[in-house]
């Protein structure tokens, strides 16, 4: 592992493309990071590949791009991966003539599984889906524990246990998933990070090898450990969950830290003079 802070670039070997989580490293719920425009900007100058990879279910590609050009920040539908789209792929996998699907979740979730093909209902389901809700209720969660003690598949888009918003932390999907674990003794099949099936997904899109590429994340749970599942080499930015002190105690240490994104592109930009 290699720290950078303002520059500083030991070690550090720029990949030929980025895998860019959102949350804690582009905004914070709905404020922008100050830099990540002209990070942005600076990949689109160079011809650096980038896609970006959320594990946040709420929205699909459409509404990140408006997010996101309310930011400063352009990108088309198609550099936008989000956890949503891999979970309905996932479930057309398993059941190619559609079915009946429990998703606590947000529009983004709901919305990617119906285009899938499956019907959202509230009893014999054959999955159950859950995601970020921030409209979360008691009956929400007993009539998932209820039918995933019947029987349902359990599946998470996500692991990812809190979410830094422009408020401070708030409870994220894997906490609601702990809860129906606790209660129906299943633990959910987990589709995005820190499973590796969403990142070599993203890989694909961008024309690179997982060797060739880095994840630049947040989290050491989620982004980090899947980025090394994957085969990625991993960037932690400092701008959202994960502190220093956390990473150097982890069994799965990131290749490189930087205090935030133009620390990073100071790295890139010295590697590529050198």
């Amino acid at each position: 592992m290699t720290t950078g802070s303002d520059g500083e670039c030991r070690g550090f070997v720029p990949p030929r493309g980025f895998l860019v989580d959102l949350d804690g490293v582009v905004y914070h719920g709905d404020r922008v990071i100050p830099s990540a425009p002209g990070f942005f900007r600076y990949l689109r100058e160079r011809q650096i590949p980038f896609l970006l990879t959320t594990n946040n279910s709420t929205l699909g590609p459409p509404e990140y791009v408006t997010k996101l050009a309310r930011m400063d920040i352009e990108v088309a539908e198609s550099e936008v991966l989000a956890s949503a789209d891999a979970t309905a792929s996932y479930l057309k996998q398993q059941a190619p003539d559609g079915g009946r699907v429990y998703v606590i979740g947000e529009s983004g979730l709901k919305s990617a599984i119906e285009v899938a093909g499956f019907t959202l209902a509230e009893s014999d389901a054959q999955f159950v889906v859950v995601g970020l809700d921030r409209q979360l209720t008691y009956q929400k969660l007993t009539t998932a524990v209820r039918l995933v003690r019947g029987g349902a598949a359990f599946v998470g888009p996500n692991p990812d246990t809190t979410l830094p918003t422009d408020d401070g932390i708030i409870p994220g999907a894997g906490s609601f998933q702990a809860a129906i674990t606790a209660a129906s003794g299943i633990r959910p099949t987990i589709i995005g990070k820190p499973e590796p099936t969403m990142l070599l997904i993203g890989c694909q899109r961008i024309g690179t090898s997982p060797a060739d590429t880095a994840i630049i994340g947040d989290r050491l749970d989620t982004d980090i450990v899947g980025g090394y599942r994957a085969g990625l080499k991993t960037i932690l930015v400092l701008t959202g969950v994960s502190t220093r002190a956390e990473a150097a105690a982890v069994e799965v240490k990131p290749d490189w830290i930087f205090e935030d994104l133009p620390a990073l592109q100071g790295a890139v930009e010295a590697s590529r003079q050198s």
